[in-house]
């Protein structure tokens, strides 16, 4: 069996999901750091000079094999997170129990698997350690994503589970913000509902500890978001702030107003249930990893939205 990884060493690290919207950023630390990757890709390769790509996907068991080979760490970013039963299958679950076993195979001995609060369901859910509530995915994404988890834990892995994850490229959160400003106009339950959150950057960088700081190896499940929620009021002003969204000083709205006014204001791209994740509280209490990994939370999502915030403009089309 290969010896546990040195803190720091510049041991090749397999990287799955390395164009998305959190490996593209996981891709972006190794990199400022100096250390090789090696990527599994279905498309075509990113030229930026410092990744080595495997074409193939999770399906694919020689790309596997080559990924995996001689690597000190497996981060396993890919997921489904939109489709139907068998897409997600695919990816989340058979995807998942194919890599695991690969990288076994090939004695890595850290692994990093990329979950989601929304293996929980439906909320609310307020400061709730892992596991403190039973699992009940609610779609098929989040139900394979579940039966991925048991994978990577069979593996030794580290499974995190983030919330809400904003940051350049966020296309759900900031756009889905935008859409409800519009359609449920007010301040949902008086602005004081919390909700964990994590930049993407910082969350590459916890990523990037756990594969290269943490003294040993890091396993288990934990919540993956800043440790300090934040108060659904203060997101939405930081956002009015910036220009982003117009400023919500309607009246304080209780849940059943949200619902009625969403129910109202169909089409829309924001389901009933995606409204709940941030008009009802979701925080979950996220502090050890950060410990565990040695890394610093940063100053916290709200401080890195001006950061991301001509990003949001674009996709937004408020330039």
């Amino acid at each position: 069996m290969a010896a546990a990884q040195r803190p720091g060493a510049r041991t090749t690290v397999a990287l799955t999901g390395a164009t998305g919207f959190i490996g593209s950023a996981v891709r972006a630390a190794l990199a400022a750091r100096g250390v090789p990757v090696r990527a599994l890709v279905r498309g075509e390769p990113v030229a930026d000079g410092h990744t080595a790509w495997v074409r193939g996907d999770l399906a694919d068991g020689a790309a596997l094999a080559e990924l995996c080979a001689g690597a000190g760490t497996l981060l396993h970013l890919a997921s489904r997170v939109g489709g139907g039963a068998e897409d997600c299958a695919a990816v989340n679950d058979r995807g998942t129990a194919a890599v695991m076993a690969e990288a076994t195979r090939a004695g890595i001995r850290r692994i990093v698997h990329l979950s989601t609060t929304a293996v929980y369901g439906e909320g609310p859910h307020a400061g709730i350690g892992v596991d403190e509530v039973p699992t009940a995915p609610l779609s098929e994404a989040s139900r394979t994503r579940l039966l991925g988890e048991g994978h990577a834990l069979t593996a030794g892995a580290v499974v995190l589970r983030p919330a809400l994850v904003t940051g350049a490229g966020d296309r759900w959160v900031v756009p889905g913000l935008a859409e409800l400003a519009r359609r449920v106009p007010g301040r949902w339950a008086g602005g004081e509902v919390r909700l964990s959150l994590v930049d993407r950057t910082d969350l590459a960088r916890l990523i990037t500890a756990l594969a290269l700081d943490a003294p040993a190896p890091v396993a288990g499940v934990h919540h993956a978001a800043h440790p300090e929620p934040v108060r659904s009021g203060d997101l939405l002003d930081a956002l009015a702030g910036l220009g982003l969204l117009p400023a919500l000083d309607g009246p304080a709205l209780p849940w059943e107003e949200c619902r009625r006014l969403l129910a109202a204001t169909t089409p829309g791209q924001v389901s009933e249930r995606q409204l709940a994740m941030i008009a009802r509280d979701h925080w979950y209490r996220s502090d050890d990893v950060w410990r565990l990994a040695g890394c610093t939370p940063g100053p916290g999502p709200l401080a890195r939205l001006a950061g991301a915030a001509p990003w949001y403009r674009a996709a937004l089309g408020l330039d």
